[in-house]
């Protein structure tokens, strides 16, 4: 079997092997996708660290077996702390479905509307976000609001802004992306507006609300809104490739563990985090599954119906400029692979 599987990868090696692909394929990724698939994650996960990854976490709920806890390399390469399944991190995107959720109960508590338009809750942006009087909440979920993206704005990453306002100021007076519902965009800006929203609707911080509403119910106790909520040192630590600075200090909204966002996800995915009717609304506004990426950290949160299995994945090393994302991918979708090879076993 070793064997045919050796003739197999040096065929495929071969077939693209032109002098053009010698130049530009990422040979990384494509070694990284072919060679044979190891037996366990726990494997897997040694296998990526071998790459460029400084630490891993992966948390797996499958049907039929207690959910599991991975990890592998360092949470902190300068003090030589391994990796700490349990370690808290940055989530990133995977917060917006926290917030769409969050929109969810809104709606169905009758508190706001999916057809009310942005103006409505920010008059003073009409004529600084173009079409502000025609983009409706609904569309700022679904990222059909054609509102620019601020992470788009180079100066952006050069000085992070401390605020929500200081942040937006990075998309605003700047020519709409499209039509609103005239096609999609994915905007970070969408969500710090809903953020926002969520706040002027109940009175208080919308990480309260999302905590009342999502976290304590499912017994969610580390997942934060913010660094400031929780003990540095149970963080893991953040590595940009080419910088030698840990990023854990630099504020990019939720952290939580692997666990906390694979309970979540479940609940999401099962419906057990919605009350009667809100699955529905949800459904018809937002994604399932979802990933992130801050400088230093990147994660993915998938459900896989087929196996009924959610898989979390966690990686402290990133490179905007490079392939570190592409070749996470991989070893996510080999780690989904070992698992369905255990349901044909």
């Amino acid at each position: 079997m070793k064997k045919k599987r050796t003739k197999l990868i040096l065929r495929i090696i071969l077939a693209i092997g032109t002098p053009i692909s010698l130049f530009f394929v990422p040979w990384i990724l494509v070694w990284a996708w072919i060679i044979p698939l190891p037996d366990t994650i726990q494997e897997q996960i040694n296998e990526a660290i071998e790459y460029e990854f400084e630490g891993m976490i992966v948390y797996v709920d499958k049907a039929g077996k207690p959910p599991a806890l991975y990890s592998g390399g360092w949470d902190n390469r300068e003090n030589k702390i391994p990796a700490d399944p349990q370690s808290l991190f940055k989530i990133a995107s995977i917060s917006k479905l926290y917030v769409a959720v969050a929109i969810t109960k809104l709606v169905h508590e009758n508190r706001l509307s999916l057809d009310e338009k942005l103006s409505d809750y920010f008059p003073e942006l009409v004529g600084r976000i173009e079409n502000s009087k025609e983009i409706t909440l609904r569309l700022m979920v679904q990222h059909r609001s054609g509102i620019p993206n601020f992470t788009d704005n180079s100066d952006f990453w050069k000085n992070s802004p401390e605020t929500s306002r200081e942040t937006l100021e990075f998309a605003l007076d700047l020519p709409a992306n499209f039509k609103p519902d005239k096609n999609y965009g994915y905007s970070n800006t969408n969500y710090l507006l809903l953020r926002e929203i969520i706040e002027k609707v109940v009175g208080y911080s919308h990480h309260e609300y999302i905590k009342e509403q999502i976290l304590m119910p499912l017994g969610l106790n580390n997942t934060f809104g913010s660094l400031s909520d929780v003990d540095l040192d149970d963080v893991m630590s953040g590595y940009y490739i080419g910088h030698e600075a840990d990023l854990k200090t630099e504020n990019h909204g939720m952290l939580a563990t692997a666990e906390d966002v694979g309970i979540f996800l479940r609940a999401l995915n099962n419906g057990s985090v919605f009350d009667e009717g809100e699955q529905e609304t949800y459904s018809s506004i937002y994604v399932y599954d979802h990933t992130g990426l801050v400088p230093g950290y990147q994660s993915i949160a998938k459900y896989y119906k087929d196996i009924d299995a959610v898989v979390i994945q966690f990686v402290n090393t990133t490179n905007f400029t490079g392939y570190t994302f592409n070749l996470s991918e991989i070893i996510y979708n080999r780690i989904v692979k070992i698992l369905r090879s255990e349901n044909m076993q």
